[in-house]
């Protein structure tokens, strides 16, 4: 069997139109008003990457008066909170660039409010996540928590008191977005099951694979680049519902060759050097394959969501680990990757709530979190930077009791929502969905019954081909109607996508 190249692109679609390139700091400005701490002459200017790593290492130096850090887009700065008075910690953090803010709830009390919350409110359709900059856990309740819920929810928060939680209402409903992204397919009892890739990575064993959600690897276990093909890869561990969305499947060939790359569109990629961890108040970028590339910022850390179970109607399913965003995203967008522009892989989307339309939160299973539980490697071989961080804490770590948020059940009539991969050897999976030497894209959303069919799409319950890529009918690839433009060269370029 000739060695096959996997052209898994991350979120490979239909042509984004007019991609360009805009200014580095386009769409950053969101936490202006929020960095009460202001500027010092002694704060270093610095990249989201590296505020990212520099948060890090000032939690292994501050230890228990660490309270979590933000990235202040507008100053490029990294904001520390700090529940110490030492002067020593203070001087300690400013010498490292950061500027330093004095805040009332150390980590533990964040912790305690969500142990708190896991105890009393889990409720269908709501989330907490911490929110460093107003050092406070912040709880969300979607539109289907109303009467005896809301009350017993309201209760609860005001319970924790003002200066520790606050509760907001979001008008759509927690959910997966299924039916997205380049696909691959399996088939069960219960009919064509249907997710996206995320990133492709290398396994501990040295073989090929790539990691995608979760709730995918608990739906079926063989994975085919198409409706109806013979599988091209095997699911090798899964978790969820619990502490994280992921899954790490195995190619079959173990010649696959599935290099590290997003497929922004427009025969553009963004070539991922390694696994970070996110940062609140950072400017991230989403790619799916229904509306395409969206930006937007990092809005928490350490979130629980409680969704209804899509398999006991009674029951919740609660996954903690993910990464809160104001991202938008809709049905087909699940699983699509979450990266910076300069190239470090952040997160797979999971679920959420509203649309690209209104707006609306969006979780992401924590690329860092899968590459360690899994013992998977992407890029240059990193994991990510820096240890776990605690509740409010940046850095990608996960806190224990109400760590991070994950999302998503599996999808009715057979489908799940994954995430998107990267395109083999430079070939695009944008328009035509094709890639370079016969690979073909992979990656999308569940079609469900009757498939979702875009411009290429098979219709039916087969849903769209791989890449979602255009018909020689529609070389424009209108499938999934891509609303948000963007593109890269090899990641050091800007990049911009739309709200």
């Amino acid at each position: 069997m000739p060695k096959r190249k996997a052209a898994i692109a991350v979120g490979g679609v239909a042509a984004l139109g007019a991609a360009a390139l805009l200014l580095p700091n386009a769409n950053a400005s969101q936490d202006k008003d929020n960095a009460t701490a202001g500027g010092t002459a002694d704060a270093r200017t610095l990249k989201a990457g590296d505020a990212s790593d520099l948060a890090a290492q000032l939690q292994k130096i501050l230890g228990d008066a660490f309270a979590g850090s933000y990235y202040d887009s507008g100053k490029q700065q990294l904001v520390v909170n700090v529940v110490s008075g030492d002067d020593n910690v203070i001087v300690q953090a400013k010498q490292a660039g950061a500027v330093v803010r004095q805040v009332e709830n150390s980590t533990a009390e964040l912790k305690a409010a969500a142990r708190t919350l896991k105890t009393k409110a889990t409720i269908p359709g709501t989330s907490w996540a911490v929110d460093p900059r107003t050092n406070k856990v912040i709880v969300t309740a979607d539109s289907t928590v109303t009467g005896a819920k809301w009350d017993k929810l309201e209760s609860t928060v005001q319970g924790l008191g003002s200066g520790t939680a606050t509760l907001k209402k979001s008008s759509g409903a927690f959910k997966t977005f299924v039916s997205g992204g380049d696909a691959i397919f399996s088939q069960t009892q219960g009919g064509n099951v249907r997710c996206s890739l995320g990133f492709n990575v290398t396994a501990s064993d040295g073989s090929p694979a790539f990691l995608t959600a979760g709730h995918c690897g608990v739906a079926a276990k063989d994975w085919s680049d198409s409706a109806t093909g013979q599988p091209i890869a095997t699911v090798d561990q899964a978790t969820f519902p619990g502490q994280g969305d992921f899954s790490l499947v195995k190619y079959n060939d173990a010649g696959t060759q599935a290099p590290s790359e997003v497929n922004v569109g427009n025969g553009q990629t963004v070539q991922i050097k390694q696994a970070a961890d996110a940062t609140v108040g950072a400017t991230v970028f989403r790619m799916g394959s229904t509306t395409g590339l969206h930006d937007g910022q990092v809005t928490g850390l350490d979130a629980t969501v409680n969704f209804q179970s899509e398999t006991d109607p009674g029951g919740v399913d609660t996954v903690t680990g993910l990464i809160q965003t104001n991202v938008c995203a809709e049905p087909g967008d699940s699983g699509g990757s979450l990266f910076t522009q300069d190239g470090n892989a952040l997160g797979l989307t999971s679920g959420g709530s509203g649309d690209c339309t209104s707006g609306g939160e969006t979780f992401f299973q924590p690329v860092t979190t899968a590459l360690q539980a899994t013992g998977a490697t992407l890029g240059d071989g990193g994991n990510g930077a820096g240890e776990g961080a605690g509740e409010g804490g940046n850095g990608g770590g996960q806190a224990a009791d109400g760590g991070q948020a994950g999302a998503g059940d599996q999808a009715a009539d057979g489908g799940q929502a994954g995430a998107g991969g990267q395109a083999a050897d430079g070939g695009q999976a944008g328009a035509g969905g094709q890639a370079a030497d016969g690979g073909q894209a992979g990656a999308g959303d569940q079609a469900g019954e009757g498939g979702h069919a875009g411009a290429g799409d098979q219709a039916g319950a087969g849903g769209d081909q791989i890449g979602g890529g255009a018909a020689p009918s529609d070389p424009a690839g209108s499938a999934g109607d891509q609303s948000g433009s963007g593109t890269a060269h090899d990641g050091s370029s800007s990049l911009t996508g739309t709200r």
